[in-house]
C-alpha cells in the first residue's frame, strides 16, 4: 500500500448520533494528522459538494453514524463522485444497516440470531396499538428487546420485561424511526468483534466483552458516564473466543462488507454466539470498540493509517445496480419466530 497524502472526513449530520459523530472524526483526524497526512474534516452540509471539489482527496472517510451515514445513502453519493472512499458500498451498506434485513440475510445462512418480528408505526396508527399489541402479546416471550430497525448507539432501545413495560419500550423506539423490531432476548455476555479487511483478507480484532452496572449498554453507558466496563479481549474461553471470531467474520463476508466493520453478539452460558447487530459505520470515539480492539492487537492510529492506503487504491466500478440473491429471502417473509 502507498502513503495516502489528502483524506476527507465527513461527520455529523442531522442524525440523533451527530455528536458521537464528530468525537469518532475528530479522532480520526487526529490520528492520521500525527501520522503526516493532510487531513479536513466536513460536515454533512450543504457545503460538503464545494469542499470535496476544492479539496480533491485522494481518498473520503464517512464516519456519520446512523441514518444517511450507514443506510447507503451517502455512499450512493460518494459513488457518484467516483471518489474512494473508506467501507462499505452503498448496497452492501443498506443490506447491513437495516437490523432485520441483516439478521434475515445472516439466519438464512444458519447464523443463530435471536427471533424478531418488525412492525411500521403506521399499522398501529391504522389498527390502534391496542389491538395490534393485544394481538401480538400472546406470542411473546418476556423478556425482549425493543429497538428501532436502523441506527446506532443504543439509541431507542430498551428491555421490556412484560406488556406493560412493552408499550412504553415501543413508544421510545419510535422516537426514533418508523419501523421497530421486537427481539427475543438472550441472557450471556455482550461480545463485540471488529472487522478489518484489506489486502489480506478480513481479520477479527480481539473481542471485547462490554458489562454496565444494570446490563444495560445505551447511550448513556456508552458517552455520558462510567458505569461500562470493557474487557479486552472478553472473559471467554478459547474455544468461545474463537468461535464468535469465525462468526463475525463469516457475518462480514455474507453481508458484503469491506475495509472494516463491528459485528455484535451475546454469547450465552453454552458458549453460543447470538448474532445482534452489524456496523458498517463503527465509532471512533475515545470509548468507542473498534479503537479499543485495534490497540489490544497493535495500534489504532496504525489501523487507520493502513484503512485510509489501502482504501484510496480499492476502487470498485460504479454500477446502478448489484446482483440480487434470489435465494435471500425478503422481510415480508417468515422469519424465525419470536
Amino acid at each position: 500500500m502507498t502513503n495516502t497524502s489528502r483524506v476527507l472526513i465527513i461527520a455529523g449530520g442531522l442524525t440523533h448520533e451527530r455528536d458521537v459523530s464528530m468525537r469518532s472524526g475528530r479522532r480520526v483526524a487526529n490520528v492520521l494528522q500525527q501520522a503526516g497526512r493532510e487531513v479536513v474534516v466536513c460536515e454533512l452540509n450543504p457545503a460538503l459538494l464545494d469542499q470535496i471539489a476544492r479539496f480533491r482527496p485522494d481518498v473520503i472517510w464517512p464516519l456519520v453514524h446512523g441514518s444517511v451515514g450507514e443506510d447507503g445513502s451517502l455512499q450512493a453519493l460518494l459513488e457518484g463522485l467516483d471518489v474512494p472512499f473508506v467501507g462499505s458500498n452503498s448496497v452492501q451498506s443498506m443490506l447491513a444497516s437495516n437490523k432485520p434485513t441483516a439478521k434475515g440475510l445472516l439466519a438464512a445462512a444458519g447464523i443463530d440470531t435471536p427471533g424478531w418480528v418488525t412492525l411500521p408505526q403506521s399499522l398501529f396508527r391504522q389498527l390502534g396499538t391496542t389491538q395490534v399489541l393485544a394481538a401480538l402479546e400472546p406470542t411473546l416471550s418476556f423478556p425482549v428487546v425493543v429497538k428501532p430497525t436502523d441506527g446506532g448507539s443504543a439509541l431507542g432501545i430498551s428491555r421490556a420485561l412484560d406488556a406493560e413495560e412493552l408499550r412504553s419500550a415501543m413508544v421510545d423506539a419510535f422516537a426514533y424511526g418508523e419501523r421497530v423490531m421486537i427481539e427475543q432476548f438472550v441472557p450471556g455476555h455482550e461480545v463485540t468483534i471488529s472487522i478489518i479487511d484489506l489486502e489480506d483478507g478480513p481479520i477479527a480484532l480481539p473481542p471485547v466483552e462490554i458489562v454496565t452496572d444494570d446490563g444495560d449498554y445505551n447511550y448513556d453507558a456508552r458517552y455520558t458516564t462510567d458505569t461500562a466496563q470493557y474487557f479486552v479481549p472478553a472473559r471467554l474461553s478459547g474455544n468461545e473466543a474463537a468461535d464468535v471470531s469465525l462468526v463475525a467474520l463469516e457475518a462480514h463476508r455474507i453481508l458484503g462488507l469491506r475495509h472494516l466493520s463491528r459485528i455484535d453478539f451475546i454469547v450465552d452460558a453454552q458458549g453460543t454466539p447470538w448474532f445482534i447487530d452489524a456496523n458498517v459505520a463503527p465509532g471512533m470515539t475515545d470509548t468507542s470498540l473498534l479503537p479499543l480492539a485495534a490497540d489490544a492487537s497493535g495500534s489504532f492510529a496504525r489501523t487507520c493509517t493502513d484503512i485510509v492506503d489501502f482504501a484510496a487504491a480499492d476502487r470498485e466500478p460504479v454500477a446502478l445496480s448489484a446482483p440480487v440473491d434470489t435465494d435471500a429471502k425478503s422481510e415480508s417473509e417468515d422469519w424465525p419466530e419470536l
